[in-house]
């Protein structure tokens, strides 16, 4: 098996100056011209940054945060929080030792501005090494995989506090069967419930990095969530499928993600993205081979639904790794496609490396088209008085 663990450029076409005070007026909303459009964020964990993508026009923006700010590595799960804040899990690679006085130890959770400028650490320690999902909860708590300890983590949402283990596999990170081994996406559902990518692995006695388990998707129920039950059982929302013909024969599930009539996607590291519906029953299989060979030579990151105009199509991170891991995002319409070969659109730039994390920002459209027309009514207001 393999494993995965070897200020934003956005162009616009005003040709004219808001008013101070009306840009004044948006920044303290949080309502930037860049959030107006269909925007993704895209995170490179061979080169520490975090990079803007537009979904309507196929141009990548540059950077959203430069190489390595506010000790930004390996960035992998992207979340916007309810503060409208972007938070990326954070740290060193997750192979080797768990025992290696060498073993990285910046595992964390890093808070951004809707612009990219760093706002601190919103969730580290007490255990956690090498996050990969994060979300926020019905109460607002973050919850984060702590991969290598297998592990969720609970931080307060506002402060960083750290609330407790919400769930573990039962076997101090060695793993169990049908447990919570190696933690990847997490992702509240509609129904409240909490759904946690696996991917089959845990630490051996010595400490070394193992694949004995299957890779899953657990439910944790929303009375587990509220804390009405115990989370030592989760329910298999969805067993370890077949390998897809396009990878090399394993399967290693990876990002999870709502689409708009409840059903989950889940993505798959090794190649391909599934449909599942909330009952868990398979509804759709779509091909991510991009580059066309057998077996695929690029493997796949995280997901997202877009946003604005773009909002009900499917986006996907990938790179390829005979190239160097040129990374590219996939574009599915309709969140679609098909199942034995690739029919997306598919954007490479050179500045992708090795993208896992990506997310859409959020578009808070009725807000904004509010303050947009008050802003140019001021704004022609304002050219009138000039004129007169």
């Amino acid at each position: 098996m393999v494993a995965r663990i070897n200020t934003p450029k956005i162009m616009t076409n005003r040709s004219f100056s808001l008013p101070s005070s009306l840009v004044l007026g948006f920044a303290t909303l949080g309502l930037s011209i860049p959030q107006a459009e269909a925007t993704l964020l895209i995170g490179n964990t061979a080169s520490n940054n975090i990079i803007v993508f537009d979904e309507t026009t196929g141009i990548f923006h540059g950077d959203f945060t430069t190489p390595g700010n506010g000790g930004l590595r390996s960035p992998d799960d992207l979340t916007f929080g309810p503060d409208g804040n972007l938070y990326v899990s954070s740290g060193g690679n997750s192979g080797g030792n768990i025992f290696d006085a060498a073993y990285p130890q910046d595992s964390s959770v890093l808070r951004y501005s809707p612009t990219g400028q760093f706002l601190g650490v919103a969730a580290s320690g007490n255990g956690l090494t090498r996050p990969y999902g994060n979300a926020f909860g019905p109460d607002g708590s973050l919850y984060v995989s702590s991969f290598r300890t297998n592990q969720i983590l609970r931080f307060d949402g506002s402060t960083g506090n750290f609330l407790g283990v919400f769930a573990t596999d039962n076997n101090n990170g060695l793993g169990s069967a049908n447990g919570l081994n190696g933690p990847n996406g997490l992702l509240f559902g509609a129904d409240g419930s909490l759904y946690v990518a696996t991917e089959g692995t845990a630490n051996s006695a010595s400490g070394d990095l193992v694949f004995p388990y299957q890779s899953q998707v657990l439910r944790y129920s929303a009375e587990q969530v509220a804390g009405i039950l115990p989370t030592t059982t989760p329910t298999v929302f969805v067993s370890q499928p077949n390998p897809l013909p396009e990878s090399f024969g394993f399967v290693s599930l990876l990002g999870l993600v709502l689409a708009p009539n409840n059903d989950i996607l889940v993505s798959d590291f090794a190649g391909g993205i599934r449909r599942y519906n909330p009952s868990g029953n398979l509804v759709e299989t779509i091909s991510t081979n991009y580059t066309g060979t057998t077996p695929s030579n690029n493997f796949i990151g995280g997901l997202t639904f877009g946003s604005g105009v773009s909002q009900n199509n499917l986006y996907v991170a990938g790179f390829d790794f005979s190239q160097n891991n040129l990374g590219s995002v996939l574009g599915y319409t309709g969140a679609s496609g098909n199942p034995s070969s690739f029919t997306g659109n598919v954007y490479t730039n050179s500045s992708l490396v090795r993208p896992i994390g990506i997310t859409s920002v959020p578009v808070p459209e009725p807000v904004y088209s509010f303050w947009v027309l008050a802003g140019f009514g001021l704004f022609s207001f304002l050219s009138k008085e000039k004129l007169n």
